[in-house]
């Protein structure tokens, strides 16, 4: 089993805050709300569910799930940032099985094209709600990008401490430049049309970013 990069504690980091702290019956009602959203999301597609319908099908009022939730788009973050952790985990799983940072970079590009295939399109109507926070800059996504780019940096920086990687081009700048080939399969709208090309595309673009790493 690998050495685990020094990364953010995931659980952390995937809860969008949405007030003070509740006690466990609010946190029970919460998780009601959330219950009732995916599954409404699930029927009809995040557009065109209201916060209405949500109150309708759990039997509360609009006003006291309001409570709980500033907006819609509150109660679709928790269920994005949810969907995005199942990615992240699987991503971290495969890295950290790796010892080498040569290797962690290949899982890295396989397991997250795979796993954000998996989860984005088994399910069509959560995708709406990938779609949205991808398209609408939503935290959890902009979270959950700025975490797989730390993720990248440990393994460039194991890279380059282990002599596996290049050390003239600026650390930053080499971040960058991979995340700008790896950005194309964490977008769900840009993911959609890359169906003909993710069996094969993972390999080939690291191996084509292995090889400028090269010392």
């Amino acid at each position: 089993m690998g050495v685990k990069l020094s990364t953010m504690t995931i659980a952390n980091t995937n809860h969008t805050n949405h007030g003070p702290a509740r006690g466990p019956a609010d946190h029970e009602v919460r998780d009601q709300i959330v219950s009732a959203a995916t599954a409404h999301f699930r029927l009809y597609g995040y557009e065109k569910t209201t916060v209405s319908d949500l109150a309708k099908a759990i039997g509360f009022s609009k006003a006291y799930i309001y409570k709980f939730f500033p907006s819609k788009q509150a109660i679709g973050e928790q269920i994005c940032a949810t969907c995005l952790l199942e990615i992240e985990t699987d991503v971290r799983a495969a890295v950290d099985s790796a010892d080498a940072a040569p290797e962690k970079l290949r899982r890295l590009f396989k397991t997250i094209v795979t796993s954000s295939m998996r989860l984005f399109f088994q399910d069509r109507k959560l995708f709406d709600i990938a779609s949205s926070a991808a398209s609408e800059r939503w935290d959890a996504a902009q979270r959950y990008e700025l975490r797989i780019q730390g993720l990248l940096t440990d393994i460039l920086r194991l890279g380059r401490e282990n002599d596996d990687f290049e050390r003239k081009t600026p650390l930053d700048e080499t971040v960058s430049a991979i995340y700008l080939v790896l950005r194309p399969y964490l977008h769900p709208l840009l993911l959609q049309y890359s169906f003909d090309s993710v069996e094969h595309a993972p390999t080939q673009l690291s191996s084509l970013v292995l090889r400028s790493l090269s010392r």
